[in-house]
């Protein structure tokens, strides 16, 4: 995402139209993801899961310290502003309700490429290779799967998703910087948790549901003025007001990290995932 970001930035800045300048933002994220998968996963794969989460940490690292190493070369600040499209700026009016367009165009885009992405996993051969190495990588490769290149190929599709992402998130925050990638990821990560690892659908409804939750905590207000009347007495009351948060915005993370946690508790496939033979339960 963050790559998409810089590229964008660059051919954006350049005075590319937009047009022109998404193949550049996606082909360069697309290049980037299968250099990442070619040097940094593919000589781990089959070594231990925690050598390819550790191998992923390195590769962030390296991305955000290069950017940042590259963004001094050229002179240029930390924190740079997002040069957003014409056409992704102002709001879409409908009766008295009133939306980004960038939120529109997230939406849409959102859509298409979810029903294409299914389309892709469930009636294309590479889409059912793709399903099958998830699977069991060793299966796959008994009947004759190219493994690498099914490999490949996710790492390119998504890689393309994140340039999409990526842009579209610039665009409603406004500016970017070298570790803009993180918090949106481990969201995304959640979200999948949540939902269902292996389901697109259950990805998509972990989203929604941790959207929904972090709109609703933030909207809150604080816990003293939650407790209904007479519940607790007046000093315990006054107590909550004078030492915890007059709104439940600053809790937003905790709180989604404790739902999270409860999920893994009572459901720990996700909402839609499938529990695997022999889980307890």
């Amino acid at each position: 995402m963050m790559i998409s970001a810089y590229l964008a930035v660059f051919s954006i800045g350049a005075g590319l139209p937009l047009v022109a300048s998404l193949p550049i933002i996606i082909a360069g994220t697309v290049v980037v993801g299968l250099l990442m998968e070619r040097i940094a996963y593919r000589p781990l794969r089959g070594a231990p899961d925690v050598a390819v989460l550790l191998s992923s940490f390195a590769v962030g690292q390296i991305l955000q310290n290069g950017t940042l190493l590259v963004s001094r070369l050229a002179s240029k600040p930390q924190l740079i502003a997002f040069p957003s499209p014409d056409v992704l700026n102002g709001v879409v009016t409908i009766g008295a309700i009133t939306i980004p367009k960038v939120n529109v165009a997230s939406f849409v885009a959102g859509i298409v490429l979810l029903g294409l992405l299914t389309v892709f996993v469930t009636r294309t051969n590479l889409g059912l290779s793709m399903r099958a190495a998830a699977e069991d990588l060793p299966a796959a490769r008994l009947v004759g799967i190219n493994v690498n290149r099914v490999v490949a190929t996710a790492f390119a599709i998504g890689s393309a998703l994140a340039a999409v992402a990526g842009f579209l998130y610039s665009v409603q925050a406004g500016q970017i910087n070298p570790y803009m990638g993180f918090t949106p990821v481990l969201k995304a990560f959640i979200a999948a948790v949540i939902g269902g690892f292996g389901s697109v659908a259950g990805a998509v409804l972990g989203g929604y549901v941790l959207g929904f939750l972090e709109v609703l905590v933030t909207s809150l207000s604080g816990i003293g003025d939650l407790l209904p009347a007479g519940s607790v007495s007046p000093e315990v009351r006054q107590f909550l007001h004078d030492w915890l948060p007059g709104g439940l915005a600053s809790w937003r993370d905790a709180i989604v990290f404790i739902v999270l946690i409860l999920v893994l508790l009572v459901r720990p496939q996700g909402i839609l995932g499938r529990r695997e033979q022999g889980d307890e339960g």
